[in-house]
């Protein structure tokens, strides 16, 4: 689990983990944007409260929510999109600043929750944390460039239901779905984010598969000729797709346009997150320009930090079902609380 968030994996997978990994203390590069994320907004000054308690720069990107502190840049949290669960901002009392805005965030990685609470020390913060809550209703609403889809909503009338951002290269009829004995026939549409297949007599059964989600595109053997096999990376199911194109001359120019698609898609990827600030509230402090990172931090190794996840569990102690206790006050038995905790603060919450 550690390697997991600390950043250990292999350098060198296509594999986009940005939005779907949460991440502490990674290297400079690995916080750095993508190809194909964009930044959408900085805001300096934003306290990680129940973490470090230090001072740092959040960045709102298309894919996740990062936070750096400013005494040392490995010191940081990458948030991806799709492990946030809830996203709320809540009126708040600092020592330092009086009243401000915090930005709750909770999420889910690998069975585990985790929340964290940014602190805005700066003005003119209570617009970019809604920003969050836009970007992130902005991902959820655009899953379809990113997630395989089955069985979906995507095909009206024997046409292909268009993403915004998506164009339509190649429809090819007479392609076979190879994933039954006899094989359903059906048609492919290939676009610039993806390939999709419906039945003929179903446009109900279909397959979206994302070029993001793709692992390999292969011509194999089958016991109905030469077929073409997509095959998708574990994150998405790990499918095997099978596909009969006749003639052979067809067959060839899918393979050839879907081949070259997938690595142009690769080399300059298309997520789908589109979300434009208000301009209305971009006015007074400035607080929602991108601001440029500190380019004179020294950057040294990272402090030990190895009791850095048990900061942002959002119950820390919750590694198993605490023992059953009777409460008085319920006349029931319940979970034991946790220590110093009581019935009336969890109503309280309520």
């Amino acid at each position: 689990m550690a390697d997991l968030l600390f950043g250990a994996v292999n350098r060198d997978s296509p594999f986009c983990w940005q939005d779907r990994e949460i991440r502490f203390d990674s290297a400079t590069n690995d916080i750095a944007p993508r190809q194909g994320e964009e930044v959408i907004a900085v805001l300096e000054s934003v306290e990680d409260t129940k973490g470090q308690n230090d001072l740092g720069e959040l960045r709102v990107t298309t894919l996740r929510v990062v936070w750096t502190s400013k005494k040392n840049r490995r010191t940081n949290i990458s948030i991806g999109l799709n492990c946030i669960t809830s996203v709320n901002v809540r009126a708040t009392t600092s020592r330092l600043k009086g009243q401000t805005q915090s930005l709750y965030v909770l999420t889910k990685y690998h069975n585990n929750r985790f929340e964290f609470i940014f602190t805005a020390m700066a003005d003119s913060t209570d617009t970019l944390f809604s920003c969050v809550q836009g970007v992130f209703k902005a991902y959820d609403n655009s899953r379809l460039y990113r997630d395989l889809k089955l069985r979906g909503a995507l095909i009206v009338d024997r046409e292909l239901k268009l993403l915004p951002l998506e164009q339509t290269y190649s429809r090819v009829q007479g392609v076979y779905n190879l994933s039954a004995e006899q094989g359903n026939l059906g048609a492919f549409f290939i676009s610039n984010v993806r390939v999709v297949w419906f039945a003929q007599m179903a446009e109900n059964f279909n397959v979206s598969i994302p070029y993001l989600q793709i692992r390999s595109v292969k011509l194999r053997d089958s016991k109905f000729g030469q077929a073409l096999v997509i095959e998708t990376t574990p994150a998405s199911g790990g499918y095997v797709l099978g596909f009969k194109v006749d003639p052979k001359e067809t067959l060839d120019y899918v393979y050839k346009e879907i081949s070259s698609l997938w690595q142009v898609y690769a080399s300059n990827p298309v997520f789908g997150v589109e979300y434009r600030p208000d301009p209305s509230g971009m006015t007074g402090g400035g607080g929602l320009g991108i601001a440029p990172s500190e380019q004179d931090i020294e950057i040294v190794d990272p402090p030990d930090r190895g009791d850095a996840l048990a900061q942002y569990y959002a119950d820390a102690t919750k590694g198993a079902d605490r023992d059953p206790v009777y409460c008085a006050e319920l006349g029931l038995a319940i979970e034991q609380l946790k220590e110093g905790l009581t019935i009336e603060q969890l109503w309280s919450v309520l």
